[in-house]
């Protein structure tokens, strides 16, 4: 059975009156979780869409960008968009509910954010907007500074990066200390890793340019260090 087709029988369930929030209660077993991350994605991206105040076609194709949507499938992933869309419920309460289920992954947690990032930046500009979405989104999440600060510094290019920040590390710590947090990220990073947390194999694509992203970081870090 498709991810997607796994997805349309969740939404099923609103028929009887539920919302999206009681969805991700119903898909709380590790079996069903690669659904409600995507769902999860999908619904915070359409809150996020409003943070700007439009929703362009260059965010739609991201959506496609960050799963593997076939025509077929396009119809469940617009309605879960425009349900979370015009839903009265606040991203607050999908980011708490979301946590709440991920809570013992927070890596898991980081790809979510990751895919937003993504998402986010769709059209090429980051709205003031929706770095507060996201501010909070990450706060609500749990996620440390350090790592909601490497994110956007690999996803937003108001400047050249710093591979410190990319990796979450220091100037001060040694090289052995930032080869650990790397290797880390990299494993992490690994395609069987991200599907054993939940990440649906429609959405592996996101840690290639993770992997890029920090690799290079690593370089830049060892290169300077040599100098």
């Amino acid at each position: 059975m498709s991810l997607w087709t796994r997805i349309s029988e969740a939404l099923a369930a609103l028929t009887s009156g539920e919302g999206l929030t009681a969805i991700f209660d119903r898909l709380r077993s590790p079996p069903e979780r690669s659904v409600a991350f995507t769902i999860a994605v999908i619904a915070l991206g359409a809150k996020m869409a409003k943070a700007d105040g439009q929703v362009t076609r260059d965010e739609v194709t991201a959506f496609r960008e960050v799963f593997q949507i076939g025509a077929a499938d396009e119809g469940d992933a617009a309605r879960v968009f425009n349900m979370a869309r015009l839903d009265v419920a606040g991203f607050e309460e999908y980011a708490a509910r979301i946590a709440d289920m991920f809570g013992d992954q927070p890596s898991t947690l980081c790809d979510l954010m990751e895919g937003l990032f993504h998402i986010a930046m769709a059209d090429g500009f980051y709205h003031p907007g929706e770095n507060r979405f996201l501010e909070q989104v990450a706060e609500i999440f749990g996620l440390p500074d350090t790592e909601f600060r490497a994110l956007r510094a690999r996803f937003v290019p108001d400047a050249i990066p710093d591979p410190y920040t990319v990796l979450g590390v220091t100037p001060e710590m040694s090289l052995a200390q930032i080869r650990g947090v790397w290797r880390k990220m990299v494993r992490e990073t690994h395609p069987d890793s991200m599907f054993a947390r939940g990440v649906p194999q429609e959405a592996i694509r996101m840690a290639e340019k993770r992997m890029v992203d920090i690799n290079r970081a690593w370089e830049e870090i060892t290169k300077e260090r040599a100098a």
